[in-house]
């Protein structure tokens, strides 16, 4: 009988330091913990799970910054330093207003003051992971963004403990590995303008219970197999967002609240979900990401909104109610400017 402590969920790939500059000349350069896996882990432990990312950050300034920005927010940072270590990913990320008033988001993986390619992501060694393996206990969940060895035997231990593994690949990647992984995983969720489909779930052998298939504004269209045969592909339309500022991290948002609503109890109460509730899992994974959209950044309203606020908003926009929500344009807090290593005047942190 799993314990009545907070859910645990651990995550093994892309955690970057998200350095956003805002549509407002005016406003500086903010640096966040980001990546995939880095907001998935940390929504979640600002929804009130003990999250555990598993990474090799390196003690650079990019990393105290990943660090400082995730314990904040209650997310246990005992894996996070896994030898070998090495630099951290950082994403440059730019929003820009179209003439009709709607973000565009870029990214670039180059530094903007030398132009050179920053540091890209680089995945856990089999020897890390099996120094990582005996921590898995009690996990509700595994989370994989990246696929590699290591990452896999992970997911393959966590799901032997009773975890709900879940897959939110970006690209295809590695075919083998890809195989592997919809072999392992019991959700998977992507986005139809980088996968359109997914070879394998579903198929006999293979652990798929839920698809997700993310469709932008369009909203999102999934299939279950629970406990009966392969459901047909189901429509959910998206919630509107009370005041589009930027939808950066709307898909993370969705898969944080999906996680948070349906897979508390391990693989074992995630199979007995039933349809109903899966609907609403991916409902509230829409208001979240419909939330989230009011403010620049992948969590942006993490950092303008109280929680007890975000909570009542949330309640708002799942009962139809979007004016509930403050028209103040809110954003996060605004920290110094994270270089790269290739800059050795600008590449460390600056203090304040």
């Amino acid at each position: 009988m799993r314990p009545t402590s907070p859910p645990k969920i651990f995550g093994a790939g892309l955690i970057a330091l998200d350095m956003v500059f805002s549509s407002e000349a005016r406003v500086g350069a903010g640096c966040w913990a980001g990546g995939t896996c880095g907001n998935v882990l940390s929504i979640l432990a600002y929804l009130g799970w003990d999250a555990y990312p598993i990474a090799r950050l390196n003690g650079d300034g990019a990393s105290r910054r990943i660090r400082d920005d995730m314990a904040r927010w209650g997310v246990h940072l005992d894996l996070t330093n896994c030898a070998p270590t090495t630099d951290t990913p950082i994403i440059v990320q730019k929003i820009r207003r179209r003439p009709d008033g709607r973000s565009r988001h870029q990214f670039s993986w180059s530094c903007p003051t030398c132009g050179k390619c920053l540091p890209s992501f680089k995945a856990i060694t089999i020897e890390a992971g099996e120094v990582v393996k005996p921590m898995l206990v009690d996990a509700s969940v595994f989370f994989l963004d990246r696929l590699s060895r290591a990452t896999l035997t992970l997911a393959a231990e966590a799901s032997i403990r009773g975890a709900v593994v879940v897959f939110e690949p970006s690209s295809n990647g590695n075919s083998k590995l890809m195989s592997e992984a919809v072999q392992l995983a019991h959700i998977v969720k992507y986005a139809d303008d980088r996968l359109s489909c997914i070879p394998g779930t579903m198929e006999p052998g293979s652990a798929t219970m839920l698809e997700v298939k993310t469709l932008a504004e369009r909203g999102l269209t999934y299939r279950y197999r629970l406990d009966r045969g392969v459901s047909n592909w189901l429509n959910l339309k998206s919630r509107p967002a009370p005041r589009l500022t930027d939808t950066c991290g709307a898909g993370d948002w969705c898969t944080a609240g999906l996680i948070a609503s349906v897979a508390a109890g391990g693989v074992e109460r995630f199979r007995w979900a039933g349809a109903r509730r899966i609907r609403e899992a991916l409902r509230y994974g829409q208001a979240l990401a419909a939330w989230n959209c009011c403010f620049e950044g992948a969590r942006g309203g993490m950092y303008a909104v109280p929680k007890e606020e975000f909570r009542s908003q949330i309640e708002s926009l799942m009962h139809g109610r979007p004016d509930r929500i403050s028209e103040s344009p809110l954003r996060g807090d605004q920290t110094p400017f994270v270089g790269c290593p290739a800059c050795p005047s600008e590449g460390d942190l600056v203090d304040q």
